[in-house]
C-alpha cells in the first residue's frame, strides 16, 4: 500500500487508523483524530473526552522533561478495573450464580508505588485486593491496601519472615492467604501460627493437567514449578486433620499461565480445577474460595486471535466461563457456590502506560542520483548494472529481480577479493538501490506479484533511531519477542512513505523493534515520516504497562525513564497528577556500585595531573571539572541542548 500512488494522494487520518491497526488493539481507548494525532478516551469510546498525545509530549518537555517518558493515564487503570469487577458481576446476575467475585492484583506485574496506589484507589469500591509474591511485595501489599474486605493473597515461598508477616495481617484484621506452593510449607506455617497464636487462612495451589498454548505453557502440567500434585495436596490434607486445623483451609488456587489467547484453553483448566475443588469440599475442608490464577489476555496485535499476541475472546466470554465452569460442576453436588478470585494483572494495567521517545536521525534507504557520466572501470559489474536498470518491465520482473540480487552478491565478492575500489563499490550499491526501489514501484501496478518480489521490500527499509533503550522499557521485546504496537503520536494525516526498523540508543544490535502488530499478526517494517527540520518527531509503544517498567535493566546505564501521570476531567481538560524525574547518570553509577564521590576525586586528582604536565591550563580544568559535573547530573538519555 505504502507505493500505491491513488492512496498516497487521497490519504486521511482513517487510513492512518487502517494501517496500525489502533482501532483493533485500541480497545476503544486509543484512535487517531481527523487532525492527525492519537487521541485517548480514558472511559472508552463516546464515553467521555478525548486528548490529544501529542499535545502532552510537548508539554512535557515544555515542563522541562526530556524523552523518553513514560506516560501513565490514571482513568484507563479505573476503567479496566471497572470493565474486569462489572463484567463479573452482571455474568454473576444472569446466570444465578450464589458467590460473589473479588480480584486481586499481582504487585510483580507492575511494582511501582504509584501504579498499585492507583490501583488501591479505583479498586476499593470492588473490594479489589492485591498478590505478593515476595516480602517486600507483602510489605507494600498491607501498607497500601486500605480495605479489610479486599484479599491479600500470598504466593511463591515463603520463609518465616513472610509468614509472620501474613499472620500479622491477619491479626489486624486483613484477609490475608497463605497459598501452599509446596510441601513442606506447610510445617511451617503452622508452626509460626502456633507460636504468634493466630488461626491461619489456607489456600492450596494444584498442578493441573491442563496446559495453555503460548509463552508461558510451562506454568501448568506435570512440570510447572510451583504447585502440588495431588498426592502432596493429599499429604497436606492429612497434616491438617492430624492438627485439627482442616478448618483453617478455605481456598483452592491454580495457574496455567499468563496471556493466554483461546478461550478452550481458560475453559479446560477451569473444568479440571473445580473437580479439584469439589473433592476437597468431600474431604471436609471448609472450601470458601477458587483462586483462578492469572490469564486473561491482551490483545496486543488486534487480530483477535488465539496467536500468542491476541486472544479470541473477550472479558465477557472469559468471565462467563469461568463462572459456568463452576456452575456445571458444583451443581451436581449441591456445593455452594465459591467466592471467585483472578489474579489478573496484564490485563488492568497493560494499556495504562504508553512509552513516547522522540526519533533523533534517520539511515535512510534514498539513493543518490545515478551519474550521468560513469567512471572508467575495468570490470563490467557497473555496466550489467545499468543494463538491469533499464530492463525493469512487468514481463521481465523476476528477471530483474533475480539479477539485481546477484549482482549486489557479486559486488561484494569482488570487493573481497580487491577486484573493485570502494569508489567502484558505492556506486554499484547506488545502481542496485535504483533498481530495488524501481522494481518495488512497479509491483504495485501489477495483479500477480511474483513471490521472490516481496522480499525486495525488506531491503528498502530505513533504520530510525529513537530516544530510548529496548533493554529499559520494553525487555520483553529482546527476551521473548513480545509484540507491542508502534506508531507517530501525530502526522497522521499526512501519508508515512518510509518502510522502517526502529532501534534504539544502546549500542546492541539487539536493540531494535523489526516486529510490529498487523491482522496477520506481524509485520516486519512499520511506515514511518520524514523528519522535519526543527520539529520533534514522536512515536509512541503502546500496551506497555504489564512488566515492562519492572523488569528493565541497566544495559549500556540507561536508567529508568521519566514519568508523567495524567488524569483527564469531565471538561476534557487534563491534569498532571504525578512528574517522577528519570535517573541521573550519577544515580546509576550508584546502582552499579560506583562511589561518585571518589570518582569526582579521582578526576579532580587527574585533572591536576593534566595541569602539571601542561596538557590543560587551570582554566580549561574548571570547565573540564564542570562538564564532568554537570554530565553526572544528567539525563541518561539523549538530551537536546
Amino acid at each position: 500500500m505504502w507505493r500505491d500512488p491513488e492512496k498516497i494522494k487521497n490519504w486521511t487520518s482513517a487510513d492512518a487508523s487502517e494501517l496500525y491497526g489502533i482501532n483493533k488493539w485500541g480497545a476503544d481507548y486509543f484512535s487517531v483524530n481527523q487532525k492527525g494525532d492519537v487521541v485517548v478516551t480514558p472511559l472508552g469510546k463516546d464515553k467521555g473526552p478525548q486528548i490529544s498525545l501529542h499535545e502532552i509530549a510537548k508539554e512535557v518537555e515544555d515542563r522541562g522533561l526530556s524523552m523518553p517518558v513514560i506516560l501513565r493515564i490514571e482513568n484507563i487503570l479505573g476503567s479496566q478495573i471497572k470493565l474486569l469487577n462489572e463484567t463479573f458481576r452482571n455474568v454473576i446476575k444472569e446466570t444465578g450464580y450464589q458467590g460473589e467475585y473479588k480480584g486481586v492484583f499481582p504487585i510483580k506485574v507492575n511494582q511501582q508505588e504509584q501504579v498499585i496506589e492507583t490501583i488501591t484507589k479505583y479498586g476499593k469500591k470492588y473490594n479489589h485486593g492485591l498478590e505478593a509474591g515476595s516480602k517486600p511485595e507483602l510489605i507494600a501489599a498491607i501498607s497500601m491496601l486500605d480495605n479489610r474486605e479486599a484479599y491479600i493473597i500470598c504466593n511463591g515461598y515463603k520463609d518465616e519472615e513472610f509468614i509472620d508477616l501474613g499472620l500479622n495481617a491477619v491479626k489486624m484484621g486483613f484477609k490475608c492467604y497463605f497459598v501452599v506452593e509446596v510441601p513442606g510449607e506447610i510445617d511451617v506455617i503452622l508452626d509460626r501460627a502456633k507460636k504468634l497464636r493466630v488461626k491461619p487462612m489456607l489456600g492450596l495451589r494444584t498442578k493441573l493437567t491442563t496446559q495453555a498454548e503460548g509463552q508461558w505453557s510451562e506454568s501448568g502440567g506435570d512440570n510447572s514449578v510451583f504447585g502440588l500434585t495431588i498426592s502432596q495436596m493429599i499429604d497436606v490434607i492429612d497434616k491438617l486433620k492430624e492438627e485439627k486445623m482442616l478448618d483453617c483451609l478455605h481456598m483452592l488456587h491454580y495457574h496455567i499461565g499468563s496471556q493466554i489467547a483461546n478461550i478452550r484453553d481458560i475453559r479446560a483448566g477451569a473444568m479440571e480445577a473445580c473437580r479439584v475443588y469439589e473433592e476437597l469440599v468431600k474431604e471436609g475442608a471448609d472450601m470458601q474460595i477458587m483462586d483462578f490464577g492469572g490469564g486473561l489476555a491482551v490483545d496486543y496485535d488486534g487480530s483477535n486471535t488465539n496467536y500468542h499476541s491476541s486472544r479470541n475472546y473477550s472479558t465477557e466470554e472469559y468471565c462467563y466461563d469461568i463462572v459456568e465452569s463452576i456452575i456445571t460442576v458444583l451443581d451436581k453436588n449441591n456445593i455452594p457456590h465459591p467466592t471467585i478470585i483472578t489474579e489478573s494483572g496484564r490485563a488492568i494495567v497493560a494499556y495504562y502506560s504508553v512509552l513516547l521517545f522522540n526519533v533523533l536521525d534517520i539511515s535512510s534507504f534514498v539513493p543518490h542520483p545515478i551519474p550521468e557520466v560513469l567512471p572508467e572501470t575495468t570490470n563490467d559489474l557497473i555496466e550489467n548494472l545499468i543494463a538491469t536498470y533499464n530492463m525493469v518491465a512487468p514481463k521481465t520482473i523476476q528477471e530483474c529481480c533475480n539479477d539485481v540480487l546477484f549482482y549486489r552478491n557479486q559486488s561484494r565478492q569482488l570487493f573481497k577479493h580487491g577486484q573493485i575500489s570502494l569508489r567502484e563499490k558505492a556506486l554499484a550499491e547506488n545502481i542496485v538501490r535504483h533498481i530495488l526501489i524501481k522494481i518495488s514501484k512497479l509491483a504495485v501496478t501489477l495483479k500477480h506479484v511474483p513471490r521472490d518480489v516481496h522480499y525486495i521490500d525488506m531491503l528498502l527499509h530505513n533504520i530510525y533511531y529513537g530516544n530510548f533503550s529496548l533493554f529499559q522499557s520494553l525487555p520483553d521485546v529482546w527476551a521473548i519477542d513480545q509484540i507491542f504496537p508502534v506508531m507517530p503520536i501525530h502526522r497522521l494525516a499526512e501519508p508515512p512513505l518510509n518502510p522502517a526498523i526502529i532501534s534504539d540508543i544502546t549500542c546492541d544490535c539487539d536493540g531494535k523493534i523489526d516486529n510490529f502488530p498487523d491482522y496477520d499478526h506481524d509485520k516486519k517494517l512499520l511506515m514511518l515520516h520524514d523528519l522535519k527540520e526543527n520539529e520533534e518527531y514522536y512515536l509512541g509503544v503502546f500496551l506497555v504497562g504489564a512488566y515492562q517498567e519492572t523488569l528493565g535493566d541497566l544495559h549500556n546505564l540507561f536508567g529508568d525513564t521519566n514519568v508523567v501521570s495524567v488524569y483527564v476531567n469531565d471538561d476534557g481538560t487534563y491534569e498532571v497528577a504525578q512528574e517522577l524525574e528519570g535517573d541521573y547518570v550519577a544515580d546509576v553509577l550508584e546502582y552499579v556500585e560506583y562511589d561518585v564521590k571518589a570518582m569526582k576525586n579521582r578526576l579532580k586528582a587527574l585533572a591536576e595531573d593534566s595541569i602539571k604536565k601542561e596538557f590543560i591550563t587551570p582554566k580549561e580544568r574548571k570547565q573540564i571539572l564542570d562538564s564532568f559535573n554537570e554530565g553526572l547530573r544528567g539525563y541518561t538519555y539523549y538530551e537536546k541542548e
